[in-house]
């Protein structure tokens, strides 16, 4: 299993059960951080998911005061030991910062992605993102973290137990056709798409010019669903940021826009079919 599988989702969970339990107590955010004689703001850092290893003394403390019984304690406390493992990501603070993307993308057990100008990075070859990388005025240095970066995201699919995800790549022409390196650099990674299809947790579907415009065409986002029945996540990521996606608000509205594009796209068979035809006429 990887690296602090779950540590993300059990931190996000945890304080999403803190606040509820709050609410449903009757206290405000600054009536219990003065009961426990904490600074103003510690409570709503904690329900902002805005924490980076969680306290067991504090999710202790906080059981206490909304009168938790004893089982939910130890489920709370459990989240918290759960949240508290060191995530392989955090090595690469450099290029993720403090958004909880990777994390995400660690946990899930079904990711959907949909980029329409590139290859999925979950399924990019190294000289495709080498490529990608020599663009902008990052530092060699940073190109060379954030290559690794990517690298390490990649093993999640290549999980043996069953953690692997599921993943959905909604693939458009386009994006196989733009020119960069040789014939060979495209070529290899026209046979890692094909490869990568192959496996049984990996969903490949192609969205062809002839078949005209298509939903979502103005849009690239990840999805990230969960076990255990937590909301799905939805991150926007760009050269620029990445950028999640309040669960409470338009979640719903980009697996409306995820569904009508499946639905414009060829399926798995028939998608493989087609990238082994453009393969086949590179120059």
């Amino acid at each position: 299993m990887s690296d602090a599988y779950g540590a993300t989702i059990a931190k996000w969970t945890l304080a999403r059960r803190l606040k509820a339990m709050r609410v449903e107590s009757g206290f405000t955010a600054n009536q219990v951080c003065d009961r426990l004689s904490w600074g103003r703001g510690k409570v709503g850092r904690f329900e902002a998911n805005v924490w980076v290893r969680p306290e067991l003394s504090d999710i202790r403390d906080l059981a206490r005061v909304y009168g938790a019984d004893e089982q939910t304690g130890e489920e709370l406390e459990n989240l918290a030991r759960a949240a508290r493992r060191r995530a392989w990501w955090r090595e690469y603070g450099d290029v993720f910062g403090s958004v909880e993307f990777p994390g995400f993308e660690n946990d899930a057990a079904e990711i959907i992605v949909y980029t329409p100008l590139l290859v999925p990075g979950l399924l990019q070859t190294v000289p495709y993102m080498q490529t990608l990388l020599s663009y902008g005025s990052r530092s060699p240095e940073w190109r060379e973290l954030s290559l690794r970066s990517r690298l390490r995201r990649q093993q999640i699919l290549e999980r043996t137990d069953d953690t692997a995800p599921r993943l959905t790549a909604l693939i458009t022409e386009a994006a196989l056709l733009y020119r960069w390196g040789d014939a060979d650099a495209r070529r290899g990674q026209f046979a890692h798409l094909l490869k990568m299809a192959e496996r049984p947790n990996v969903d490949l579907r192609l969205l062809r010019f002839e078949d005209g415009l298509h939903p979502g065409m103005a849009m690239l986002f990840h999805i990230f669903r969960f076990p255990g029945g937590e909301p799905p996540m939805v991150y926007l990521e760009t050269d620029a940021t990445i950028q999640d996606i309040d669960p409470a608000e338009n979640v719903e509205a980009y697996e409306l826009i995820y569904e009508q594009i499946k639905e414009a796209a060829l399926g798995p068979a028939d998608s493989v079919a087609y990238v082994i035809k453009l393969m086949a006429d590179l120059e």
